[in-house]
């Protein structure tokens, strides 16, 4: 299955991402279970955590050359977010 890629990232104050992607879905992906694993808790860090971007080509999004997180990732664990409460 080919999934849709990362068309631009978001943050809010309690760790969570908005990602939207190119088939036009917004999904909320929560970063907090991922801190406390060793790869990621830097980002607990909110200054790190804030400085998010899209990878070229929507691939992932990274925070550093170290930090990132696959389109897959995002989209598979993802929550839609509900269109009409934005």
């Amino acid at each position: 299955m080919k999934y849709p890629k990362v068309q631009s990232v978001k943050t809010t104050d309690n760790y969570i991402l908005i990602v939207e992607f190119d088939n036009h879905e917004t999904k909320q992906y929560d970063v907090t279970p991922l801190l406390e694993k060793e790869m990621f808790s830097p980002l607990k860090n909110n200054a790190l955590f804030k400085s998010v971007r899209v990878e070229q080509g929507g691939w992932a999004v990274s925070w550093n050359d170290e930090i990132d997180l696959s389109e897959f990732e995002l989209w598979k664990h993802g929550k839609l977010m509900d269109e009409q409460h934005e």
